[in-house]
Formats: structure tokens, sequence, C-alpha cells
């Protein structure tokens, strides 16, 4: 079995890491494909012309772009120069971005060429350098190319104890400005070496990667090839198109990849039998509950492709339970990922029995330092050792974990709780229902009462929300169906794919 290092920088590890499989390990965009030799000499240039620019330290740095290589390359340079990573979604409107900005104090952010107007707007007053790479960028004292940076000599290593901050990221805000959590050197090593455990019984030579890299999960890849036991050869994706998908998953002959919900749904309606993916053997889903129809759909029409589901937060480096090869089970996010540990708490703080739900608490190595600035928000999640998710789930007799819902987003009518997914799950069998949302608005009689917001199907002929509240009210109890059901032209999503609850109260 693999042993996890303990006490040693991300900058460290990255250098052993290299020495091993530097030459074998590529990674490839846009066709041309790049050694994680050449990505680390690349690294280390970076991080002289970061100096040179101002980053000490302990300095956050703000990586906001679209994919490419650089985005890997910033990451190195800057745990290499001892400074901490803020990585932004470039989705965020300018408001968010300039939050996460001032609170993290970022003296640099880098970004791509399509997205430096916005980065603009959003430090407008304040003290930011912009690196921009990928492309031209108008020259000014506070704009800096990316390439020029790198032109430079490469950088020692900057010694850092590894319980330092590696990684400032914000939560995606959807209950309210975001939080900054802050990540060690160690919690990253953390997740990556038990995301790299979890997939040594089965390794995937090729993957295919279409997520956002400038995010929590793109932290955690990007850290796997620290205790990669054999070479690997990752497909970057600039961002998700179904038809670009399929093809780079033919002819890059890939085994495995990561994806959202949203991006499996869209893949469904395109037609899959016309792509050889005699390749592809597993696809790991998260950020989102998969819906049961998706993954039907996925066993129907390409049966040898294993679809399975994991789970994890900002608050554990994006990983908790992972999914054993050729074990899944519906429904299930897995089980706990190695060195990771499961407990599902009753309100008194005791633990549930078997198959009864309650807050999902997690106890892990990659577990956050605490949120930034933030001492009693920090206490109250990590009181008794253990991170409260805010999660509710069960686990059944073997350990599976099953999610149920968001604690915060529970319905109580009548004093009967109703999750909002269980409705969801329903509306979504119905033909003409594409996306769909459910929360609970107060009510004098009940306490609340379920509201269901839908996004009907393209090409849908005209449907109106009494017949799709039959249709729930025939497949749910007398407590859970909604209502009142809303259609609507599209369901607000956050910046990373989920379901923006918030958003759909502020339309009530």
């Amino acid at each position: 079995m693999l042993t996890r290092p303990h006490g040693s920088s991300l900058g460290v590890l990255e250098d052993v890491a290299v020495e091993r499989f530097g030459e074998a390990s590529t990674v490839v965009y846009e066709g041309v494909a790049r050694s994680s030799s050449e990505l680390a000499a690349q690294a280390r240039r970076l991080a002289t012309g970061l100096a040179d620019i101002g980053i000490r330290l302990g300095d956050r740095v703000v990586v906001c772009m679209a994919n490419c290589p650089e985005v890997l390359v910033a990451y190195r340079a800057i745990w290499r120069m001892g400074a901490a990573v803020t990585p932004l979604l470039f989705l965020l409107s300018e408001d968010e971005l300039r939050h996460a900005i001032v609170e993290s104090g970022a003296k640099v952010a880098i970004t791509t060429p399509e997205f430096l107007p916005k980065l603009q707007a959003a430090t407008v007053g304040l003290t930011v350098r912009c690196v921009v790479a990928g492309g031209p960028a108008e020259r000014s004292p506070d704009t800096f190319s990316f390439d020029e940076l790198c032109a430079g000599a490469e950088a020692g290593l900057v010694r850092v104890d590894s319980h330092e901050m590696a990684a400032l990221l914000f939560t995606g805000g959807t209950t309210g400005r975001a939080k900054g959590v802050v990540l060690s050197h160690d919690a990253l090593s953390a997740a990556a070496w038990s995301a790299t455990l979890a997939g040594v019984e089965d390794h995937y030579a090729v993957t295919l990667l279409p997520l956002p890299l400038a995010h929590v999960y793109g932290l955690m890849v990007s850290s796997m090839g620290l205790h990669a036991v054999q070479p690997s050869r990752a497909v970057l994706m600039r961002w998700f198109d179904p038809t670009a998908w399929l093809t780079l998953a033919q002819d890059e002959r890939v085994e495995a990849g990561a994806v959202v919900p949203t991006m499996l749904r869209l893949l469904t309606a395109a037609p899959l039998e016309s792509y050889d993916l005699s390749r592809l053997r597993r696809l790991v889903s998260g950020s989102a509950p998969l819906p049961a129809e998706v993954r039907a759909e996925w066993a129907r029409r390409v049966p040898r492709v294993e679809v399975v589901e994991g789970y994890g937060c900002s608050e554990t480096a994006a990983l908790a339970t992972s999914t054993p090869p050729h074990a899944e089970r519906a429904g299930s996010v897995g089980v706990a990922a190695p060195g990771v540990e499961v407990r599902v708490e009753a309100p008194n703080g005791g633990a549930v029995a078997t198959d009864e739900d309650g807050e999902i608490c997690l106890r892990t190595p990659s577990v956050m330092s605490g949120y930034w600035q933030d001492p009693d928000g920090t206490a109250a999640a990590l009181r008794g050792g253990w991170l409260h998710t805010g999660d509710i789930g069960h686990l059944d007799a073997d350990g599976y974990l099953y999610i149920v819902d968001r604690l915060k987003d529970l319905i109580i009518r009548g004093g009967f709780n109703v999750y909002p997914r269980d409705v969801e799950e329903v509306l979504m069998r119905h033909p003409a229902v594409a996306v769909c949302g459910v929360i609970g608005r107060p009510d004098r009689e009940h306490g609340e009462e379920v509201v269901a917001f839908v996004q009907l199907r393209p090409g849908v002929e005209a449907i109106t929300d009494a017949e799709l509240k039959a249709f729930a009210k025939e497949h749910l109890s007398a407590v859970k169906y909604p209502r009142e059901v809303r259609l609507i032209d599209q369901i607000p999503l956050t910046s990373i794919g989920k379901l923006d609850r918030v958003a759909l109260r502020r339309l009530l």
C-alpha cells in the first residue's frame, strides 16, 4: 500500500514527483503534449517572475483562468515560492470576484485574455497586478504577460512548513457572502494521496479533464501527480462542450474522466453511438446529485462505461468518499475514501443508526485549517474534532453513503420533513421536464409550503402546471407534493453548475 508522506510542502513533493515520472507523464491541450518536466521548469521560471513583481512568502495569488496548462504552471510556481493559491471561477460576477480579492488581500491575479476586463473592473481602486496567460495583453504598470514573467532564471525552492496555508478558496456563496476556506499543504497532499490510492486498484492511463481547474477540484487534481504510481496522460479541455468532449474521448482513447451531472445530461442528448468510446471505462460525477434517469440512460446506451458518484466539499479539499471500481450502488456516493472517516450525527450530537438520516460529519487529514479570519465559524464547523458539513444523509450496513439533501434546504411542512431532492427526483421523471428546483415558502397554516420551479425540455408541447402538480401528487405523499408549480425559462445555477436555491427564493 502507498504511504502518504507527512511534513513536506507541495513544492518539495513536486520536485520528487518530477524526478519519478517527469518525462513520462504529460498534459495534452489542443493537440499539444507537454511533459511534467517541461511544466515544472516553466513553473520555476514563473516563480522568479512573480517574485520580481512583489510576491513574497505567505502572499495570496488569485488564479482566475480558463483551463490551460498555465493553470498548473501557476499553481506549482505559487507553491514553490511559499505563497498561497486563491482559485476563483471565471463565471463569478464582478461583485463576487471583488469580494474574494478584497477578503484574501491578494496582490496579483493571473488570468486569461477573455477575463481580463472583468478582473480589471473588479479591482478598480485596489492595488492588484494582473498577469495574462495565453494571449497578448496591453502592457501597463499593473498588467504583465505570463510569458514575459517566465523568461527569467529558474527559482529555487522556498521551504515552508507543511501546516502553512497552500490555498485560500472561497465557497460558492449560495447562502450569502462566500466564506474563505484555508487549506494547508498537508491537507491538499492528503486529498491527492487519498484520490490516488482510491484508483490504484484500477489504474487509468488517460483521463479527460473538462471541469475548471481554477476551483477546489482543480487544486486536488493538480496535486494528484505528487503521489502517482504510474505515468499518466491528462487531456485538458479549455471548457466543456459535448461534441468536443466526445471527439477527444474518441481520438485520445480516453479511459476515465470527472464530470458533473449537467455535463452527463448534455452528453446523453448527443449521438453517443456515433463515437468510438471503446476505451472509456469510468466516469465519476460530483458537485451535485446525479439524477437516476441520467445514470439509467448511460447504462442503457453505453453499458460498458461505469458511471459512479463521489462526494466532497471545499472544506475537505474536494474529497471525502469515492466508489470502489466495479462496486457502485445506485444513489450512493460511495464509501469513505482512504484516510477519511464518515459519521452521521443526530441533532443531539450522537451517532444515528444504520440507514437513519442525520448530518454528515467527516474526519480526515485533508480537512481545512479553518475559515479565513472567522474563529467562531471555524469552531462551529469543526466542533468535537469533526467537520460538520451541513449535508443530510445516511450510511448503509456496508458503509456506503447516501446524500439526502442540505440541512439548510430542508422544508418542514406541518411538522413533517420534506427533502427538496425527493420532490425533484420525481418531477425529473416526467418526460416534459428538463430541470427543476424545489424550495419552501412561508405558509401561515403549515409553516412552510412546497414550491417547484420547472424548466421544460426544448420542443415540448404546452403543458400546464396543474398537470405537473398532478404527476407529483401521484408519486409523492400528501405531505411532499408541491402545491405550487412555476414554469420558468431557465433554472438558475451557481457558478459551478449547482442549483441556485437563493436565486429561486428571490423569484418568490
